[in-house]
């Protein structure tokens, strides 16, 4: 097996988590793949669509999905009229920060209904809350840092 093959294979990997862990279309699974593992980090479109056989109608609303959600941005070259794409090298962090804000987030509204109910059946309120305590918990202690090459 090539080592194109063996690259494809594990894009088809990333895909399917993305499906089934995120609900995510396959083909921006695919996306994020070929952008995670691709040599030079910088893909045209039709490059990306070409080697993930994908449409370009299709590639282009994945592809604004990605950059409008931050885990891809958009990168012109002096000269060029083509347009790249690649992932930010600190997009995970960012991806996963936004959830952890968007969970306390609710673990205000959490709060306002322990306060709403007047502590009628606010046990799953409060394990909602517990959780949500624990995961800020764990991000605070183990703050993401990127691994300096």
């Amino acid at each position: 097996m090539g080592d194109q093959d063996r690259i494809l294979q594990w894009v088809e990997r990333v895909a399917t988590f993305c499906v089934e862990e995120w609900g995510l279309p396959p083909i921006t699974g695919r996306v994020l793949g070929l952008l995670m593992i691709c040599d030079p980090a910088e893909q045209s479109a039709g490059d990306i669509a070409d080697t993930i056989q994908a449409s370009r109608a299709s590639l282009t609303s994945n592809m604004r999905f990605l950059t409008t959600i931050g885990l891809v941005r958009k990168v012109r070259r002096p000269g060029e009229r083509t347009t790249y794409y690649r992932i930010e090298d600190d997009a995970w962090h960012r991806v996963v920060q936004r959830k952890l804000d968007s969970l306390g987030a609710f673990g205000d509204i959490a709060d306002e209904g322990f306060a709403v109910a007047g502590g009628k059946g606010t046990e799953r309120i409060e394990a909602a809350r517990e959780s949500l305590t624990w995961l800020q918990d764990i991000a605070a202690r183990n703050p993401l840092k990127r691994q300096e090459n």
